[in-house]
């Protein structure tokens, strides 16, 4: 990487990025599902209403037809996969990046996963490696006969799905775990199954599974370190500048596969400008950690994005909870006040739905039983914000309609906001 500084960026440039980049200006919206997941790189998947929500906030045309764009892409075209990736978290890529991500992320994770359930299924169980590739085997049988299946309707027609082990004998942690759970985790994450169209509506996390389409599975297997310089490479153009704090959080790399990364993009060093030190919260589906970005910081750029963006016309958006724009960062002082943190997130780290003006998080916003959208501001923005905030509250609760929507992950704020 190019440890030659060419210039400082300051939080408002930060932020006139953020806009344009991550599709939240109107006159950045885009047309496609798509199109929003090339531009953020990856969007959340843990909550699937999240990847809805998040992509209808990006739509032009007031985030009308947002369900049959994102489900078109994810279950009939395959332009977008649902896969494990970063951080061991649930996310919808692009389906060409998918085999970077498969490779720089997910088959490392695959392999730990393998030989964990291997030695819990040989402390727990009379099962031993040829007994799981035999299940698995008889899995992708009935998978090539179904189509697709629930993992109930597995658990029927293979009876070894059904069995169970005990996880952590003699230890303070035991108890008993399904068989099926882990093995179609194993399988998804190695790529060999996908998840697909969900029992129920788009907000159901019921998945049913069908076998990875020939097309992702003949796809040539890509070299880690190549893999890692790609995706680090779309991160950047998406999200730069970062740190190299930000990236290892981001990537849940080692550090040392983060400056490989950074070198073989010819990345290049820039001072981060901001109001000082603070706090940075959140980890995906896990443990948040602290972490502030100062005047100083040195933060990395693609060497062909170095020349300034300007600052579109002010905005509003209303993002959900584990919106890719909100989790985008380790350090997030420039977007978020740190004393809003007790609020916006749960313990493990996951962020509340929050509402935007110009490139801060400024509120919360959560949906009633009754399905009104309502939020509240945690800031006096004046009368020009509080009335596009109103626009994008009324633009959410005409597409969403009669579906109720409650994250995944509850936070203080959302769960005050949403009671009746």
């Amino acid at each position: 990487m190019n440890e030659t500084r060419t210039r400082t960026i300051g939080d408002a440039e930060r932020r006139a990025r953020l806009a344009v980049r991550h599709r939240l200006a109107p006159a950045a919206r885009a047309a496609t599902a798509e199109e929003v997941g090339e531009s953020l790189v990856a969007l959340h998947g843990t909550d699937p209403a999240s990847v809805f929500l998040a992509v209808g906030a990006r739509l032009a045309g007031g985030g009308a037809g947002t369900v049959a764009t994102v489900e078109r892409a994810l279950y009939e075209d395959r332009s977008l996969v649902r896969m494990h990736g970063m951080r061991h978290t649930v996310f919808v890529v692009p389906t060409s990046l998918a085999p970077a991500v498969q490779s720089s992320t997910t088959q490392p994770a695959a392999v730990r996963e393998r030989a964990v359930l291997l030695r819990h299924l040989a402390e727990g169980s009379p099962f031993d490696a040829a007994w799981l590739a035999e299940t698995e085997r008889l899995v992708l049988a009935e998978l090539a006969v179904r189509g697709e299946a629930t993992g109930t309707e597995l658990g029927a027609a293979v009876p070894r799905l059904r069995e169970t082990y005990v996880y952590g004998p003699g230890t303070r942690q035991e108890g008993v775990q399904s068989v099926a759970s882990r093995v179609l985790r194993v399988l998804g994450m190695e790529g060999r199954i996908v998840r697909g169209r969900p029992q129920g509506t788009w907000t159901s996390s019921r998945f049913r599974w069908s076998l990875a389409p020939a097309s992702v599975e003949e796809r040539p297997p890509v070299a880690p370190a190549e893999a890692r310089a790609e995706l680090i490479r779309r991160w950047l153009a998406a999200c730069g500048p970062a740190s190299e704090a930000d990236l290892k959080w981001w990537t849940g790399w080692k550090v040392t596969d983060v400056r490989g990364a950074l070198a073989a993009v010819g990345a290049v060093a820039v001072t981060l400008s901001g109001p000082g030190p603070g706090t940075g919260t959140g980890s995906g589906s896990r443990s948040g950690s602290r972490s502030g970005s100062g005047s100083g910081e040195t933060g990395f750029l693609l060497p062909d994005d170095l020349d300034p963006v300007p600052a579109p016309e002010p905005w509003a958006a209303l993002l959900p909870a584990l919106d890719p724009t909100a989790m985008g960062w380790q350090a997030r002082d420039w977007y978020q006040d740190p004393e809003y943190r007790a609020g916006l997130y749960d313990r493990s780290g996951n962020i509340a739905p929050t509402v935007w003006w110009d490139g801060r998080i400024v509120g919360v916003w959560a949906q009633r039983p009754d399905g009104e959208i309502v939020h509240r501001l945690l800031a006096d923005v004046g009368g020009d914000a509080v009335r596009a905030i109103g626009v994008e509250a009324a633009r959410l609760a005409a597409w969403v309609g009669d579906v109720r929507v409650t994250p995944r992950f509850r936070t203080p704020l959302e769960r005050e906001l949403s009671a009746p």
